[in-house]
């Protein structure tokens, strides 16, 4: 059996999760999930703040900051090790 690739499965695990509703996870793991996301697809966070910055995008921007030290494809597999895992549940 081929392994997939390392893009093939983050996508794959983005599929499962974009089919999870937000009231199934708790939130620290849906933050995880948009920090992992975010790292893996942008790169490290760019704290540039707007005007309309809210609460919400505090937490949101705290919890990308923890994981800046990640790379994008170390990003990736702890997504997809963090959709796995809720899978099993």
């Amino acid at each position: 059996m081929i392994e997939k690739d390392l893009n093939t499965r983050f996508l794959e695990a983005v599929e499962i999760a974009s089919e999870m509703t937000q009231a199934s996870l708790p939130q620290d793991v849906q933050l995880r999930l948009y920090a992992f996301y975010k790292q893996a697809t942008l790169g490290t966070l760019d704290l540039k703040q707007n005007s309309s910055y809210h609460l919400r995008d505090a937490f949101k921007t705290n919890a990308w900051m923890q994981i800046s030290h990640l790379s994008p494809d170390e990003s990736k597999e702890q997504y997809i090790e963090l959709i796995h895992s809720l899978l099993k549940k």
